[in-house]
C-alpha cells in the first residue's frame, strides 16, 4: 500500500491530465456542438470574414479610428506590475480615471510587453475577436433556423455588414470585437438553454455564465445586450421556474467572474463613476430616433421578414429585432439579429411552401399507385428518400453565399478605398508617426499638446506628452466634463486661427506649449475634413507662437513665451 506522501507512478498524473482534458472537451461539445457536418458550412462562413479582414488590413496600413488611450492603458498596465492603474496620465492636464473594464487591456498589455508596437496591435488583433465571433453566430442562425445554410448565411451578414465591421474590425475592435464575441457566445448558450428545451444543461448554463462574466468584464453596453437577450428568451419561449433558475444562474456566474474587478472600482473610485459615465457614449437609448421614424436602414429592410416570421407565429426573433433597435443607439446590436433572423425567415418561407405542395389533394381516381408509393417512400429513412433534393439545394445555398461574399467583399473594398472612407478611416499616417516620434524625442516631457484633429487620440499613446483638448476617458469624470472636452475638441479641430485654438485652450483652463497642426485632409471623429493652409498662416504670423517641426503632413507650432522646449 503506498503511503500518502508517496510519489505518484510513473504517468499517473499525466494520464489524470489527460482525462481531465478530455472531459472539458466533451462538456464544451455537449454546450456547443460541432460535427463533421458543420466543417464545410461553418467554413464557408468563416470565408466572408477573412475576406473582410484581408481588404481591411491591405486598404489600411495604420488601424481605422482610434486605440489611442487603449494603448496607453496597457502601457499603464505593464508599468504598474499588471496591476490596474487608478488613473491614466496625458488624457486632459489632470488625466482620467481608470474604470474600464479589464479585460482586454491585459491582453493588449502582455502583446506590448511582449514587444509589439500598439499601433500594430491595433491594426491586427480586431481581427482576431471578429473572425473567431462568426463562430457563435452560425451556431445561432442554424439552431434558430435548423440549417447550416442559415447558420452559414448569418454569418456572411455580419462579416460583410459595414457597419458591424466600423465598430469592430477598426482599432476600437481590441475592445468591442472580443465583447462581441464574448456576448455572442453567452447568448447562444441562452439559447440552448431556454429554446432548444434545455439542450446542454448545466454545461451550456456554466459556458453561458463564463461567457457573461467576459463580458462584463470587457463592454458594459454587450454586457446589457446578453441580459436583455436572455431576458426575450425566457419571456417569449420559456416562462418557466426551472428556465429562470438557469437564466440566474448565469447572471450570478458572471458577476462572480467579475466581481475581483467590480469591488476594486468601488473601493478606488466609488460608484459614482459609474453614474458619470453613464449615456456620455450614446450606447444606450435608440428607441428615441428609432420611434421618430430614424429607423437604421438595414433593420428597415429586416422588418419585412419579420412580419412574415410573427404572421407564422414565430415571435422570439422579430421581437428581439425591435428591441435591438429600439434600445441601442448604435444599429449594430440590430444589424446582429437581423444577420439572424433573415436566413430563418427564408428556411420557414421554403418549408411552408413544401408544405402546401406536398398537401395538395389526390387528383380524380382513388389516388392507390400514388398512396402505395408515398407509403413505400416514408418507410425509407428520410436522408435516404430527400438527399439528391438536399444536396442541390445544398448546393445552390453554397453557390448563393459564395457570390454574396464576392459582391459585399467587392462592395467593402469599393467603401475603403475612398477618399472619405465612411468605415474604416485612419486616425494615423505616416506623417503623424513620424512627428510623433520627434515629439518623444525633442519635446520637455512636461509639454503640453493642443493637437487639430483625430491624430489626438495617439498622442499620449506615442510620446509620453499631455494632451489638453480631447475627450477620451473624459466620461468616467461626469458627463458635463465630458462634453465640454468634446465640444472643445470639435472645436479646435475646426480653427483657422490661433487666436481660435488660444481661445478654446482658455476655455479648459489651459495653456498649451504646443500646437499640432494636420495639412491638408484629416479626420475629426471619423469625418472627413481638410484644411488649406490658413491656420498655419494664421501661426507663422503670430509673434507667440513659432514653427518647431515640419514634414509633408504635419506642421508643430512652439509657443515663443514658455520654458518647452
Amino acid at each position: 500500500m503506498t503511503g500518502s506522501n508517496s510519489p505518484d507512478p510513473p504517468g499517473r498524473g499525466r494520464r489524470w491530465l489527460l482525462a481531465r482534458l478530455r472531459s472539458v472537451a466533451a462538456d464544451t461539445r455537449a454546450a456547443v456542438p460541432i460535427d463533421d457536418d458543420d466543417r464545410l458550412w461553418l467554413a464557408l462562413g468563416l470565408l466572408p470574414g477573412v475576406v473582410a479582414v484581408a481588404i481591411y488590413l491591405a486598404t489600411n496600413p495604420y488601424p481605422a479610428y482610434g486605440a489611442g488611450l487603449y494603448a496607453k492603458i496597457a502601457a499603464e498596465i505593464v508599468a504598474n506590475g499588471y496591476s490596474l492603474p487608478a488613473w491614466i496620465p496625458g488624457y486632459t492636464a489632470d488625466g482620467v480615471p481608470f474604470a474600464y473594464p479589464p479585460l482586454q487591456f491585459y491582453l493588449y498589455a502582455l502583446l506590448v510587453d511582449l514587444g509589439g508596437d500598439p499601433v500594430t496591435v491595433s491594426r491586427f488583433l480586431p481581427s482576431l475577436g471578429m473572425l473567431f465571433a462568426l463562430v457563435p453566430i452560425y451556431l445561432l442562425g442554424r439552431d434558430a433556423a435548423d440549417s447550416r445554410p442559415a447558420g452559414t448565411a448569418a454569418a456572411a451578414l455580419v462579416a460583410l455588414n459595414p457597419q458591424i465591421l466600423e465598430w469592430h474590425l477598426s482599432a476600437g475592435g481590441v475592445v468591442r470585437a472580443f465583447a462581441f464575441l464574448y456576448a455572442t457566445t453567452s447568448i447562444y448558450a441562452g439559447y440552448r438553454v431556454f429554446v432548444h428545451d434545455g439542450v446542454g444543461g448545466r454545461r451550456a448554463v456554466a459556458l453561458g455564465a463564463i461567457a457573461f462574466g467576459l463580458t462584463v468584464l470587457t463592454h458594459p453596453v454587450y454586457s446589457l445586450f446578453v441580459v436583455v437577450s436572455y431576458v426575450l428568451f425566457w419571456l417569449v419561449r420559456d416562462r418557466s421556474l426551472s428556465g429562470f433558475a438557469s437564466g440566474l444562474a448565469v447572471g450570478l456566474g458572471g458577476a462572480l467572474l467579475a466581481s475581483p474587478w467590480l469591488v476594486w472600482v468601488l473601493t478606488t473610485h466609488g460608484i459614482g463613476v459609474f453614474a458619470a459615465a453613464s449615456g456620455t457614449h450614446g450606447g444606450v437609448g435608440g428607441g428615441a430616433n428609432a420611434l421618430a421614424g430614424a429607423i437604421s436602414p438595414g433593420v428597415a429592410v429586416a422588418l419585412v421578414p419579420a412580419v412574415y416570421l410573427l404572421l407564422r407565429r414565430e415571435y422570439l426573433l422579430p421581437v428581439w429585432l425591435v428591441v435591438a433597435e429600439l434600445l441601442f443607439r448604435q444599429p449594430r446590436f440590430a444589424y446582429a439579429v437581423s444577420a439572424v433572423l433573415v436566413p430563418v425567415a427564408v428556411v420557414v418561407l421554403v418549408r411552408a411552401r413544401e408544405s402546401e405542395s406536398e398537401a395538395i389533394p389526390e387528383r380524380a381516381g382513388d389516388g392507390s399507385e400514388r398512396k402505395q408509393e408515398r407509403e413505400r417512400s416514408e418507410s425509407e429513412p428520410r436522408r435516404r428518400r430527400v438527399g439528391p433534393d438536399i444536396d442541390r439545394r445544398a448546393a445552390a445555398a453554397a453557390a448563393v453565399l459564395l457570390l454574396g461574399t464576392l459582391v459585399g467583399g467587392a462592395y467593402f473594398a469599393y467603401e475603403t478605398t475612398l477618399v472619405t472612407d465612411p468605415s474604416t478611416p485612419e486616425f494615423l499616417d505616416e506623417d503623424d508617426d513620424e512627428a510623433m516620434a520627434w515629439i518623444a524625442a525633442e519635446t520637455d516631457p512636461g509639454a503640453r499638446f493642443v493637437v487639430v484633429g483625430d491624430a489626438a487620440e495617439w498622442l499620449p499613446a506615442l510620446t509620453d506628452r499631455t494632451l489638453l483638448v480631447g475627450y477620451w476617458g473624459v466620461e468616467w469624470v461626469g458627463a458635463d466634463a465630458f462634453d465640454r472636452q468634446m465640444t472643445a475638441y470639435e472645436t479646435v479641430s475646426t480653427c483657422q486661427r490661433a487666436e481660435c485654438v488660444e481661445s478654446v485652450a482658455a476655455d479648459v483652463g489651459e495653456r498649451p506649449t504646443h500646437v499640432y497642426v494636420p495639412k491638408g485632409q484629416y479626420t475629426i471623429r471619423g469625418e472627413n475634413a481638410a484644411q488649406f493652409g490658413t491656420i498655419e498662416r494664421s501661426f507663422e504670423r503670430s509673434d507667440r507662437w513659432e514653427r518647431a517641426y515640419e514634414n509633408d503632413g504635419v506642421v508643430i507650432y512652439r509657443a515663443t513665451d514658455t520654458d518647452g522646449s
